[in-house]
């Protein structure tokens, strides 16, 4: 069946989308429909490649054959993926020949240049970095938001940035209920956003202050040990940076509505992993905190945690390792009418990247097969 899903439309033959075949009614099902022949992991060897090829096993992802790409410097290294060891291959153009699916965590510069590679080679890509987001001929998805973006690609599918992601699921069932018309929302962000450096970062520099010694960052301006950086990303236009940018952005193209006003202050904080949220939302139609509890815990990829009296909410230390994105402190907006404000909390490396990336490619496989 290779290549059977880069087109939409494509015939896909006898038996697909009926009862008797709907490869997502059971996992055991998956291996019965090889939608992909082959599929490969791009940036293997990474933080958030490294989830992927976790989540794929433990999600029992249907393939026959699978290749792990991944730099010069990895080539030729291994790579463990269901207990066997996997040699891993040069991101070349070459590596794409027979490849039928590609999810890629890179950088931009290097997603800019293997994604067409790919796609010359009839094989679909699900992007995770930022260079392809907005490009107006590449659908950006949340599975749980916007399923049926994914049926426009033309080869590639990207994932939203990882602060996007987890404040647009929060926004769904609300922009549903009541329209959204602005959000105002402050993030806290995880040193693992910048990758395996950033971690190394908090480590030897936190170490490094309570020792009374000097430590040369990596990849932060500015020591983040026992410290908050107001800046993620460069500097764009009217004082906002890159990273707050994308989430206007990326927020108005996910719902499809340039309408909807978002002010961000994005600040890399001393936390592991994980990146908060505190969100207020203004809607059209009024939803009282009764309610949007209820929306919440009933919109599939969110978890309610909140007890202010019990001291019940999300934290990143409890929220880790989890695919879900947790709300709570959920309250009226004492200075709006229609205002809602509300915390949340999600695994910047799961939900943020490799989760999603995953459930983008399940959803093609469910939309082949008629599921969805």
């Amino acid at each position: 069946m290779r290549g059977c899903v880069c087109h939409p439309g494509a015939n896909l033959g006898p038996g697909f989308g009926s009862p008797g075949n709907d490869p997502v009614r059971t996992s055991s099902a998956w291996s019965l429909i090889p939608v992909f022949e082959t599929i490969a992991i791009v940036g293997a060897t990474g933080a958030v490649g490294t989830l992927i090829r976790q989540m794929l096993a433990e999600r029992d992802f249907p393939y026959q054959r699978i290749k792990f790409l991944a730099s010069a410097r990895s080539a030729g290294t291994t790579v463990e993926f269901k207990g066997e060891q996997h040699p891993v291959e040069e991101l070349v153009p070459d590596a794409f020949n027979d490849i039928d699916l590609a999810i890629g965590s890179t950088p931009d510069d290097v997603a800019q240049e293997f994604c067409p590679w790919a796609v010359e080679r009839n094989c679909v890509v699900v992007d995770e970095s930022g260079y392809w987001r907005m490009d107006p001929k590449v659908p950006l998805v949340v599975p749980e938001i916007n399923p049926e973006a994914a049926l426009k690609h033309q080869g590639i599918i990207s994932s939203p940035n990882c602060s996007t992601t987890q404040m647009v699921l929060a926004m769904k069932p609300l922009h549903d209920a009541g329209k959204i018309r602005r959000v105002i929302v402050s993030t806290y962000q995880a040193t693992s956003g910048a990758g395996v450096a950033g971690q190394r970062d908090l480590d030897n520099g936190s170490r490094a202050y309570l020792d009374g010694k000097q430590h040369d960052y990596e990849v932060f301006a500015h020591p983040i040990a026992f410290n908050l950086i107001p800046q993620i990303g460069s500097h764009k236009e009217q004082g906002y940076t890159s990273e707050e940018m994308k989430m206007v952005y990326e927020t108005q193209k996910i719902f499809g509505d340039d309408s909807i006003k978002v002010c961000p202050t994005c600040v890399r904080v001393p936390v592991s992993n994980c990146h908060s949220e505190s969100i207020l939302v203004e809607t059209e139609r009024k939803i009282t905190v009764h309610q949007a509890r209820e929306l919440f815990a009933a919109t599939p990829g969110i978890k309610v945690v909140d007890d202010l009296g019990a001291g019940q909410y999300p934290m990143p230390q409890t929220c880790a390792g989890d695919d879900n994105t947790f709300i709570g402190r959920i309250r009226e907006d004492l200075s709006c009418d229609n205002g809602l404000a509300f915390w949340c909390v999600s695994d910047n490396l799961r939900k943020g990247a490799a989760t999603n990336a995953v459930q983008i490619a399940e959803l093609l496989v469910k939309q082949a097969a008629g599921a969805v």
